[in-house]
């Protein structure tokens, strides 16, 4: 599939863009690669741009002191960007990496922003992701908080299936807030 097809499907199907807008918004965005392994965005760096996974896996990290921590995994056809630091032209806290070769659709925000003002839509868009993103957040909080390690690999097993498929059981152990040892255990117990 063409990958600003990919935009135009993601927003045709989820959110109300008029067909004009959205042939124009899809064509919008310039696509750049990176190797696997590559930094797609840094710690302290300001969001400014609408970054969308068009292939490949991203992962998202708090790193400190040699110590990194998984907090996400973006899959092909989905966002990576903080809106809310977007929308306020926040600092990141956090790293973006390429776990594979990726391609990634970006539009920088200054474009995002002309868009939002003359599509009702564009505003729409963004409101619903933020609530999308506050429940999605509060959710995996509360299950890091009251499930067991048991519990928490079969509701990952249950939610997302395919990040046990594609990404390395080291790095779904940090996302879960345990050691690859435990994890290998838990994984022959279920």
């Amino acid at each position: 599939m063409n990958h600003n097809n990919q935009i135009f499907e993601f927003f045709n199907s989820k959110f109300p863009f008029n067909q004009e807008g959205l042939t124009e918004f899809s064509k919008a965005f310039k696509t750049k690669t990176y190797k696997k392994g590559s930094l797609i965005v840094g710690k302290d760096e300001t969001e400014n741009q609408l970054r969308f996974v068009s292939q490949g896996i991203v992962r998202e990290y708090f790193a400190h002191e040699e110590r990194e921590m998984n907090t996400q995994f973006y899959l092909e056809g989905e966002f990576t960007t903080d809106f809310h630091l977007l929308l306020n032209q926040g600092k990141r806290r956090k790293y973006q990496e390429s776990l594979t070769d990726t391609t990634i659709k970006q539009m920088d925000s200054a474009t995002f922003y002309e868009f939002m003002e003359r599509y009702q839509c564009g505003k729409e868009f963004v409101d619903e992701i933020f609530s999308q993103n506050i429940m999605l957040r509060e959710q995996e909080e509360f299950k890091h908080f009251s499930l067991t390690p048991d519990e928490l690999y079969l509701d990952l097993l249950n939610t997302k299936p395919q990040w046990l498929q594609q990404i390395p059981l080291y790095h779904i152990a940090t996302y879960l807030r345990m050691t690859p040892e435990t994890l290998s255990r838990i994984r022959k117990r279920n």
